[in-house]
């Protein structure tokens, strides 16, 4: 019994692993201040401030214009079908 229940916490703890490993794009980097950076996330959440309301959302491929780095968050020029001023969480770029 206490070998089945070690094997399933390690399945347990080795799929939670895997699943953490897949939600950050292989590659994905910090912004850098004036370089307008690619997204590398499936969707980007743009917001009015650091976890402030939803205005907006970037796609795979969409480009984003670093204007300012604050910790965990960046605030920039959102292109694509935003087109304006937000903040998004820095890490998501190619």
């Amino acid at each position: 019994m206490l070998r089945t229940l070690t094997t399933g916490v390690a399945a347990t703890t080795l799929a939670a692993a895997a699943l953490l490993a897949a939600a950050v794009p292989a590659g994905a980097a910090n912004g850098t201040v004036g370089v307008r950076e690619t997204v590398c996330a499936q969707d980007l959440y743009v917001r009015t401030a650091p976890v402030g309301a939803w205005m907006g959302t970037l796609y795979t491929g969409q480009t984003f214009l670093v204007e300012q780095v604050d910790g965990s968050w960046v605030y920039g020029f959102a292109y694509g079908d935003i087109n304006r001023h937000g903040w998004v969480q820095n890490g998501w770029f190619c």
